[in-house]
C-alpha cells in the first residue's frame, strides 16, 4: 500500500500569498483593503480575525478591525452601510458567529455584494447556483477546490460525500463541485445530522469532506481504502486541536488534509484572494487569484 499523500494547506496557502504579495507590490494605486467586524467576545472569533489580519499584512493587504461587541444592534448595519460607501474598502468581513441579538440574514444581505469577500450574500450564492463566477465563491469551498486542484486530485465523475450542510461550507461546496464544467462534474451527496446510515454513504465515496463540527466523527469503519479525506473541522478537545476525522483513518487513504495545517490556511488564503480580486475589479486590473473559472 502506497503512503498517503498529505494535502498541505499551509504550503499551498503560502504560494497563494506570495502571488498576492507580487500583485500588491507592483500596484500604481492604493493597496487592497479588508475591514473585519467583530460583534462578540468569542475567543475563537478574535483568534481567527487576528490570523486573518496577520495574513493580510504578509500579502500586502491593508486591514482594519472594527469592534462592536458592546455597541447597539443598529450600529452594525450603520457601520456596514458606511463601509459599503467607502471607496477605500474592497472587502467586508463579518466574523461569524454574530451576537445573538443580530439577524444573520439581514446582516449578510446588508453587505454590498461587490465587497462580500466571504461570498455569503444571496446574490453571490445565487450566482454560484447558476455557475456564474463573476461574484465571490465562499472561502472554504474555494480553498478546498484550490487544494484538490493543486495536488491534481481527480474530481470529475467522482462520488463525493460532504458531511455538513452549512452555508459556509457544505451547501456551497456541493453546488461548486457538481457544476457542469470541466474539472468539476462530481456526483455529490450532502449528508447531515439526520442522515440514515452514514457509514453506508461514506464507504461508497471517492472523496469525503467532513464539515460537521464533531470531533473525530469519521473513523476507519466510515471509509474505504484509497479514498480522499478532506477535514474541515476545527475542534478543541483536552486543550488540543483536532478535526472531524480520526487520525486512524489517514493510513487507509490515498490523500488527506490534516488538522491543523489543511483547510484552515486555505480558507484564509481564499479570503485574501477574494479581497485582491475585489480590488482588481475596482481598478480594472488583470488578476488571477481564483482556481474557479
Amino acid at each position: 500500500m502506497n503512503k498517503p499523500l498529505l494535502l498541505d494547506g499551509t504550503l499551498v496557502s503560502r504560494e497563494i500569498t506570495k502571488g498576492i504579495e507580487k500583485y500588491t507590490k507592483e500596484l500604481k494605486v492604493r493597496p487592497p483593503k479588508l475591514t473585519a467586524i467583530l460583534t462578540t467576545d468569542n475567543f475563537a472569533s478574535h483568534t481567527y480575525v487576528k490570523r486573518k489580519i496577520k495574513a493580510c499584512s504578509d500579502a500586502g493587504i491593508t486591514s482594519q478591525v472594527i469592534h462592536l461587541e458592546e455597541s447597539p444592534k443598529a450600529q452594525l448595519l450603520k457601520t456596514i452601510e458606511e463601509l459599503n460607501n467607502d471607496d477605500g474598502v474592497d472587502g467586508i468581513l463579518i466574523q461569524l458567529p454574530l451576537r445573538k441579538d443580530h439577524d444573520l440574514r439581514a446582516v449578510l444581505e446588508s453587505v454590498d455584494p461587490k465587497k462580500d469577500v466571504d461570498g455569503f450574500h444571496p446574490i453571490n450564492m445565487g450566482k454560484l447556483v447558476i455557475g456564474d463566477y463573476s461574484g465571490f465563491i465562499p472561502c472554504t469551498p474555494q480553498g478546498i477546490l484550490t487544494l484538490l486542484n493543486h495536488y491534481k486530485i481527480p474530481i470529475e465523475g467522482e462520488n463525493v460525500v460532504i458531511i455538513g450542510r452549512s452555508i459556509i461550507v457544505g451547501r456551497p461546496l456541493a453546488l461548486l463541485l457538481s457544476q457542469n464544467k470541466p474539472g468539476l462534474n462530481a456526483t455529490v451527496t450532502l449528508a447531515h445530522s439526520k442522515t440514515h446510515d452514514l457509514i453506508k454513504l461514506t464507504r461508497s465515496a471517492d472523496i469525503i469532506v467532513a464539515a460537521c463540527g464533531s470531533p473525530r466523527l469519521i473513523r476507519k469503519e466510515h471509509i474505504r481504502q484509497n479514498c480522499v479525506l478532506i477535514d474541515v473541522g476545527i475542534n478543541r478537545v483536552d486543550e488540543a486541536l483536532c478535526g472531524d476525522v480520526h487520525e486512524e483513518c489517514y493510513p487507509l487513504t490515498s490523500a488527506y488534509s490534516p488538522v491543523p495545517g489543511g483547510i484552515g490556511p486555505m480558507t484564509i488564503a481564499s479570503l485574501l484572494s477574494n479581497t485582491a480580486l475585489s480590488h482588481a475589479r475596482r481598478f480594472n486590473l488583470p488578476c488571477e487569484f481564483s482556481s474557479v473559472s
